[in-house]
């Protein structure tokens, strides 16, 4: 079976075809500048790239473009389009009501639909993606994988607000959590690395990167998360705030007269890391501009690593018995040094990472030492296989 898998951003659209017979990547690329002067389509076979530069004026036009790019007789795998056996759709939010990967249908396309008012900036996007595959593959399933999806076991008791329940009750205010599709990748690996089964499998997933998540994985499931309504709680991120006293925001919206869309703007791409900084929002840039003596760059490495060392901590008391700390994402997976620091401090609890161990990038690996009472893990995520394999299930299943 081969499936494609979109992930469509609001200007731009990675992919990927994979062979599921031996889950073989058969190309991936990306199109960027969607709807923006300079657009172009990026195809990597290999070693081998293939470009295109046409303008795309939406995501019908960027998609059309993708499908031309795979059955290309010199670039191209497959002959024709019919070789698509179906497609999987990163979605972000699917609330309450979608709990689980789903085959397209009309009541899937509604929730995601009312569910783009906490997610404005992805739902829109990956709606587009999907609407374009359906209008130039009618034949083929189409496949909804929610980043919310793997969230939605955790208990009441860590996802409900401490406000008036009746903006849960009509309005849905609580935490969903975000990173789902990787969190899930993740638990799945784990346990298998660990020889474990999922339902045994007690873990905290620290997928790390310019947006960064901590889940708490309880019996295989997912139990607390540090995202929240939107993936704009919890962690200080690229251009993320994190967490913040509420009151600090009207406090800026009222004396700084900002009203409610630039002070959404304000916390979501002007603040975290690059915002303390004034630096950047690559972690890679903060590391070389301390090293030169940059306080501000030095605050916001420290502010990040604080907090992630906090939640870990946290989750840690809330499940029990923990059998591993993993990283994954850009930093979890590569950054050697911020491994190092965020483990520094839990030798009193006997977790001790090991530095000769960690000095590894991607993988599979544990990096703790032998005496160390909880594992110390990095495993690289891979949100577009968990996808794929998610869509094949759900089309074998509906034959």
């Amino acid at each position: 079976m081969k499936i494609l898998v979109i992930n469509c951003g609001s200007s731009s659209l990675k992919y990927q075809l994979f062979d599921m017979d031996n889950e073989e990547v058969m190309v991936k690329g990306l199109v960027e500048r969607i709807g923006i002067e300079g657009s172009r389509l990026i195809q990597e076979k290999g070693d081998d790239e293939y470009i295109i530069k046409e303008a795309m004026k939406d995501h019908t036009e960027a998609v059309s473009y993708v499908f031309d790019a795979l059955v290309d007789e010199e670039n191209g795998v497959i002959k024709n389009l019919e070789e698509i056996d179906a497609v999987g759709h990163r979605f972000v939010h699917g609330g309450e009501k979608i709990t689980k990967s789903s085959l397209i249908t009309d009541e899937v396309k509604e929730a995601i639909e009312e569910y783009t008012k906490f997610a404005p900036l992805h739902n829109p996007a990956n709606l587009m993606g999907l609407k374009a595959c359906e209008k130039l593959l009618p034949n083929v399933p189409n496949v909804a994988v929610f980043d919310t999806a793997f969230h939605q076991t955790m208990p009441a008791k860590t996802y409900l607000y401490g406000i008036d329940y009746k903006y849960y009750e009509e309005d849905g205010i609580r935490k969903y959590g975000f990173h789902g599709t990787s969190h899930n990748f993740i638990t799945n690996k784990t346990a298998e690395l660990l020889g474990k089964e999922k339902e045994d499998l007690n873990i905290i997933s620290a997928h790390l990167g310019n947006g960064s998540s901590i889940t708490a994985v309880k019996n295989g499931k997912s139990f607390d998360t540090s995202m929240g309504l939107t993936p704009l709680e919890g962690l200080i991120m690229g251009t993320r705030s994190g967490d913040i006293d509420p009151a600090a925001i009207t406090y800026l919206m009222e004396n700084k007269n900002i009203g409610p869309k630039d002070m959404e703007n304000i916390l979501n791409k002007e603040s975290g890391v690059l915002g303390v900084s004034g630096v950047s929002s690559d972690f890679r840039d903060l590391e070389a501009a301390a090293e030169k003596g940059n306080e501000r760059a030095q605050y916001a490495l420290d502010i990040f690593i604080t907090r992630v060392k906090r939640y870990i901590a946290g989750y840690m008391a809330e499940i029990g018995s923990v059998d591993a700390i993993v990283f994954t994402g850009g930093i979890g997976e590569n950054s050697i040094g911020m491994r190092a620091d965020i483990m520094d401090g839990f030798q009193q609890f006997g977790i001790k990472i090991d530095q000769d161990k960690n000095n590894v990038r991607g993988g599979a690996h544990v990096i703790s030492t032998d005496d160390s009472k909880v594992k110390i893990m990095v495993v690289a995520t891979n949100e577009e296989l968990m996808i794929a394999r998610d869509t094949q299930a759900l089309v074998e299943l509906d034959k």
